[in-house]
């Protein structure tokens, strides 16, 4: 292996930050991690971005330790590339300091700004999208706004500091304000008209002034600057000079990692929030609150259904459950709980055996709840069962989703015939592989590289700036050729029984609203 041919991609994560080193073959040499958690600060999720310069170095630190304990030798990266949680807002005033703390995708606390933009617009504006965040300030009347002089991304904001380059890519930027796929920019119709909004309210500035330039990629985007380096590299191994390519979204990033960027291919991806991506052969004959419209990361239209709550609650289970083994003398670790436990799901009755899940830690839009509360609820004669609690929970990772895909199916008749799955739900073999396919209610495949991630998604786009060769949906063709790729088809039996469980899943929805009303989400 030639040292120089080294490409690196780090994801920002929900609950992980990871960064993978690829060699030219594409292959995972060498990777580092961190683990980190939101929390709530005046009433907005976040995250302190102390923790994620924390968590890069720490990254970084493991990474180039796991690539000297395996080679002897220090890792020399010819290509990097930044990726993260998509949305959210973060703004910062001229002399960059950020204005407020930063609400990432998962706060559902803008919805006057959502439906007023998306009447304006006619295009879906999700209360995720970093313009309905501003929107949202401004209709509150928030102090910041006026001094306002950059707002970005959680990837554009690390791009920002390590390369002094405003920018972001298409598929990360389509996530903030739509981008027209003829121009590959931001819309100009919808730019004028929030224009208008920003001069009625006496905003003394324009929308393009705040907002990073769109970079294709295949092009640099910067490099790692002299003064950057300690924040990047804590070990010194990384030289000033390191090229970059145009900071992604993980909806980005789980298209590239799953070879999803050709028209009529739709991926999945399963971790904290789950979501499902359909690239478009036309554009959607309406708009709808439930799917959101942006791009590839080489221009092309998706749709996505796009779910807040997935797996928070499931981990939150098998932790107790690992604890509870410990007390009782079973010392087993959580990478061994989670093995244990999930495949009972493929062992238990088909819809659950009565027992039914709500697993909104936060709010869910698809459903219509601005905050959530994890509700299990069984019914007297259910049977209670460790196979059925993990089926269960497992169908309700991915069941808000699915009302978005029946949107897409119903209202505007799409197909889908397969769907590629990555992402945590994915690591255990087989199990959320079946399981998906009975919700998404399509055959479901699953790659070798299923659970490296979107880290490895982005290492394979700096890769493609490293190597400049053709286009990219041609680039991954070529990585993915010997890929191994296993296919579950959905059987009649857990089709039937996701249909009983979604029933009673709709039905507890009820239940939810109570739960909510009555306060119970604030502790």
């Amino acid at each position: 292996m030639s040292t120089s041919e080294l490409s690196l991609g780090i994801e920002f994560g929900s609950t992980r930050i990871k960064a993978a080193l690829i060699d030219s073959t594409w292959k995972p040499v060498a990777s580092g991690s961190y683990t980190w958690q939101d929390t709530q600060v005046d009433g907005y999720w976040s995250y302190p971005l102390e923790d994620a310069w924390t968590g890069l170095r720490e990254s970084m630190r493991s990474l180039i330790d796991d690539y000297r304990n395996s080679t002897g030798a220090a890792p020399q990266i010819a290509a990097a590339g930044l990726s993260g949680m998509m949305h959210g807002y973060l703004v910062f005033d001229e002399h960059d300091r950020l204005l407020v703390p930063f609400r990432t995708w998962r706060n559902n606390r803008t919805h006057r700004a959502s439906t007023e933009l998306s009447e304006l617009f006619q295009f879906p504006i999700p209360q995720r999208w970093s313009i309905a965040h501003l929107y949202e300030a401004i209709l509150n009347s928030e102090d910041h706004v006026p001094r306002i002089r950059r707002l970005t991304s959680l990837a554009g904001h690390i791009h920002y500091t390590l390369t002094g380059k405003h920018v972001l890519g298409l598929n990360e930027a389509s996530g903030m304000f739509p981008v027209d796929p003829a121009t590959l920019t931001y819309d100009a119709k919808y730019v004028a008209m929030f224009d208008k909004i920003l001069e009625k309210h006496g905003i003394p500035y324009r929308f393009l002034d705040i907002m990073p330039e769109v970079v294709e990629h295949g092009t640099g985007a910067g490099t790692l600057s002299e003064q950057a380096i300690k924040d990047f590299d804590p070990t010194g191994t990384v030289q000033a000079g390191l090229p970059f390519c145009p900071p992604e979204g993980d909806g980005g990033t789980g298209m590239i990692a799953t070879n999803s960027i050709r028209p009529r291919t739709a991926n999945m991806s399963a971790g904290t929030s789950a979501f499902a991506m359909v690239v478009l052969e036309k554009p959607l004959a309406g708009f709808h609150e439930e799917i959101d419209v942006f791009l590839t990361p080489d221009g092309k239209t998706v749709a996505m259904a796009h779910s807040n709550n997935c797996t928070s609650d499931l981990n939150d289970w098998v932790t107790m459950l690992t604890a509870a083994s410990s007390a009782l003398g079973n010392e087993v670790s959580m990478s061994e709980g989670f093995s244990a436990l999930l495949p009972l799901a493929l062992e238990a009755d088909a819809d659950a055996g009565g027992l039914t899940v709500i697993p909104y830690r936060s709010g869910e839009h698809l459903t219509g709840f601005a905050d959530g509360v994890p509700l299990f609820l069984r019914s007297s004669d259910a049977r209670f069962t460790p196979a059925n609690l993990m089926r269960a929970h497992l169908f309700s990772a991915l069941a808000a989703m699915r009302i978005g895909l029946d949107v897409l199916r119903e209202r505007e008749k799409a197909t889908v015939e397969r769907i590629t799955g990555h992402g945590g739900f994915f690591t255990t073999p087989r199990v959320g592989q079946q399981l998906a396919a009975a919700v998404t209610g399509c055959d479901c495949s699953v790659m070798e590289t299923a659970g490296e991630g979107g880290a490895w998604g982005m290492a394979l786009l700096a890769s493609f700036l490293k190597d400049g060769d053709g286009s990219l949906p041609d680039y991954l063709d070529r990585v993915f050729a010997d890929a191994a790729v296993s296919t579950v088809a959905p059987t009649a039996k857990d089709l039937e029984g996701f249909t009983a469980y979604f029933v009673r899943y709709k039905a507890a929805l009820g239940a939810e609203r109570a739960a909510v009303d009555a306060g119970m989400n604030k502790g």
